[in-house]
């Protein structure tokens, strides 16, 4: 086929990454810990924590999860924000040769139940925090072992104040009593890790197509549903970011770099571009627990010189007007890494303004691992794509019979290469609805190609709002509305309309307080040929949002 983007491809990255590379990603992890031993891997609350910390205490965990006769394959379940103990959990669950379920530590017990039954997870490591909600549906799981975490239990004499300002001043602990007995064990994380140094660990048998994560995924959509990961698709996107990033990163010279971890670690995004990437290279991750705590996260960047920066367009706009922000030194900061939902024009403008660093978009989902496409990291303004595929990556635009579009008409975006996931958990009718014959993703994502091989994303196909006859795409008319100096958020969704079938209700969220909806409909009337202006105009508070920042449009239609 056709590869139109190579030869937009930046200097230095190559077109192909070897898949093959390493056997399993505890294979490429291994190598990490040891290579980087004294070098600090993350940093929460002051704390630091080494490659070699992680390296033993993974190590020990790895041995307890077997000793309590988990079998190779077992999934276990993580429910934590951004604290040191992810970054022990996650590469302890792979060294014992079980599959990490990760989960969204303010799920419902509703949302709780339906993933650990989905996954048939057996044991979770769950913050103290949450563990309330575990205790609701932990009966109707296959659960038998808990490991329970607390915020201070990484943290040194500190952490004993920690966990009492946590439990007994903000109360951000509620009362809880999980289930034992009958098999079933309650076990503090660090008791844990210390009983399972006097273990031995049997080194499982790995191979590239052995299950390393279910990531779930559609929660926002439908079902929430497993795309399983394996070794080799996790290894191939870690090495595809790394060709992409490496030229870049090269920049900053021979001193150890720090990446932003705001996003929290149970997303792919994060997991990917924060936790694996930062291991491979290297980096120290700033763990950020509280990203919606602006105030608290301005004072750690202040600490800091940080050099990547991964973040979704909502955090990148809530720090560009932050009261403090202008007194953090983005100096050094030479990747800003936007994605998860669409960046917009107006926060870019004013990310570049603020720190002489451009947010560079990217596009990926769940099911590649995740990245897909990243812009150059060389451009120095706004494009409005979605960049090119990264190496080892094909994407073609296809209509709604499979058939490849020309250059510069909508279809859907199709992706194949070796980041993309196996399939979907136990579900077999949903995988064949993805994956084509010849082994593209199916993204359910419109976007357009131009010639030089740059896409550009329309909008989710069951965004689009269909107004009489005339396909209207929520992205574009967000991207115009966030342009108006009075508009700080804005989410537009179809409304049922009896003469147009469907008509643009957008909600917004004022900066200007003083905008009205007449002066903001004017906007539109400028802006927006009659089909696609707003017909309903509701002002907020706030909009609803996912832990990681992504608008809730489909909670705004329901409503």
């Amino acid at each position: 086929m056709q590869k139109p983007w190579l030869k937009s491809y930046p200097p230095g990255v190559p077109a192909e990454i070897d898949p093959k590379a390493y056997a399993s990603l505890v294979d490429l992890l291994e190598e990490s810990f040891q290579k980087y031993a004294g070098r600090a891997a993350a940093e929460s609350m002051d704390k630091v924590m080494t490659f070699g910390d992680v390296d033993q205490g993974s190590k020990a965990l790895a041995a307890w999860l077997q000793a309590k006769g988990l079998a190779p394959g077992a999934r276990v379940a993580i429910m934590m924000p951004n604290v040191l103990q992810y970054m022990i959990a996650i590469a302890g669950i792979l060294r014992a040769g079980m599959v990490v379920v990760n989960v969204n530590p303010l799920y419902t017990a509703r949302e709780l139940e339906h993933q650990l039954k989905d996954s048939g997870a057996e044991a979770i490591i769950v913050l103290e925090n949450f563990a309330a909600t575990l205790e609701q549906v932990m009966a109707r799981t296959n659960v038998r072992h808990v490991v329970l975490a607390a915020m201070g239990d990484m943290l040194g004499v500190k952490g004993v104040l920690v966990n009492f300002v946590v439990r007994h001043v903000r109360k951000m602990v509620p009362p809880f009593h999980l289930p034992t007995g009958g098999g079933r064990t309650v076990t503090r994380f660090n008791t844990a890790v210390s009983e399972g140094r006097g273990l031995p660990l049997k080194r499982p048998t790995l191979t590239p197509d052995t299950v390393a994560f279910l990531q779930y995924t559609g929660g926002t959509t439908g079902v929430s549903k497993g795309a399983t990961l394996l070794h080799r698709n996790v290894v191939a996107n870690i090495l595809q970011s790394e060709a992409w990033f490496t030229p870049m990163l090269n920049k900053i010279g021979d001193k150890q770099l720090i990446v932003v971890c705001a996003l929290p670690l149970y997303h792919i995004f994060a997991l990917t571009a924060c936790y694996m990437l930062g291991a491979r290279r290297g980096m120290m991750n700033l763990l950020i627990a509280n990203p919606r705590d602006i105030p608290g996260f301005v004072k750690v960047l202040k600490k800091h010189r940080v050099n990547m920066f991964p973040a979704v367009n909502t955090l990148f706009n809530a720090l560009a007007h932050a009261p403090d922000i202008t007194q953090v030194d983005f100096s050094e900061l030479v990747i800003s890494n936007g994605g998860g939902m669409a960046v917009q024009q107006a926060t870019a403008d004013k990310w570049i303004k603020l720190t002489g660093c451009p947010v560079v978009e990217g596009y990926g989902l769940s099911e590649t691992s995740p990245v897909a496409t990243v812009n150059r990291l060389d451009a120095q303004e706004f494009t409005g794509s979605i960049g090119l595929p990264v190496p080892s990556t094909d994407i073609v635009i296809r209509d709604d019979n499979g058939n490849d579009v020309p250059y510069g008409e909508a279809g859907e975006i199709c992706i194949r290469g070796p980041q993309v996931m196996a399939g979907y958990w136990n579900r077999p009718d949903e995988t064949a609805k993805t994956m084509t014959a010849d082994g593209f993703f199916k993204s359910g994502d419109i976007g357009i190609m131009d010639e030089a091989g740059f896409t550009k994303i329309v909008d989710r196909k069951k965004d689009m709002i269909l107004v009489s006859g005339f396909n209207v795409y929520p992205n574009e008319i967000e991207q115009v509305v966030a342009l108006h100096p009075g508009v700080l958020e804005c989410a537009a969704v179809g409304v049922p309309d009896a003469k147009s079938g469907e008509a643009v209700k957008l909600f917004v969220v004022r900066r200007d307080p003083t905008l009205t909806e007449a002066a903001l409909g004017e906007y539109c009337k400028e802006n927006f040929t009659a089909y696609k202006r707003p017909r309903v105009i509701e002002f907020r508070t706030d909009l609803p949002k996912t832990n990681v920042g992504k608008i809730l449009r489909r909670e705004l239609r329901d409503k």
